[in-house]
């Protein structure tokens, strides 16, 4: 009877919380980094996720008015402090315009070059701003396995450490540091699983806005080319 209230109490010592409390201050750190990485993480998640489909579905907006427009200087006014992707993309190609065709005469075919060179430079700017916060939930995904699996090898050692000061191999000299390093690697997996999901997901979107942002530069270039043509 005694021995099974031992037992049970040695259980009960194995919560998430009594494994933190009973680390040494390695794993301890490793747990702290760990779980701020996983807190981090998320919040970006969450952050990210409202802002592309936000961007996502104002660019459709947007797009839409612009192909109802009949006035492309008047749907600038309108739109050129916007901070849509796809309305900055419309005003570099609109400023570039301006400064190839204010002196004549006009060299189309510089110009269409100039034109794709500016929309597409701001696009890549557009897709590198965005995607700024992915880079952390790509670090996160990459080498949190291996700071948790760094508190699992110093944890294994504290048992071996454990088992030589006491001389003793039995489960309740080494459990309480086998527990604490398996705890580290299960947290290591907590912040990098949600990071790796999220990155690759996030990517396929972030993919598909840059997608979207060429096609609305295709077509504001060829109407811009077609301008051309008619000035001559």
């Amino acid at each position: 009877m005694l021995d099974q209230l031992s037992l049970g109490a040695a259980a009960g010592n194995f919560s998430p919380f009594m494994l933190f409390m009973e680390a040494d201050i390695v794993v301890k750190a490793v747990m702290i980094g760990l779980l701020l990485a996983s807190v981090w993480t998320w919040a970006i998640i969450v952050s990210f996720g409202m802002t592309i489909s936000q961007t996502a579905r104002k660019s459709e907006k947007f797009e839409q008015a612009f192909a109802r427009t009949e006035n492309i200087d008047r749907f600038y006014d309108e739109y050129g402090k916007s901070a849509l992707p796809s309305a900055r993309v419309m005003v570099a190609g609109i400023k570039e315009w301006r400064r190839s065709t204010s002196k004549g005469p006009v060299d189309r075919e510089g110009t269409r070059q100039r034109l794709a060179t500016a929309m597409n430079s701001t696009i890549a700017h557009e897709v590198d701003r965005i995607a700024d916060r992915l880079n952390f939930l790509a670090t996160v995904g990459s080498v949190a396995p291996f700071v948790g699996l760094f508190g699992t090898v110093w944890g294994i050692m504290r048992s071996f450490s454990a088992i030589a000061a006491e001389q003793n191999s039995s489960l309740a000299v080494v459990a309480p540091g086998i527990a604490e390093a398996l705890f580290a690697t299960a947290i290591g997996l907590f912040a990098a699983i949600p990071a790796v999901i999220a990155y690759n997901r996030f990517s396929h979107r972030l993919n598909k806005l840059e997608a979207r942002m060429g096609r609305f530069a295709d077509g504001f270039h060829a109407t811009l080319s077609r301008e051309l043509e008619l000035g001559d």
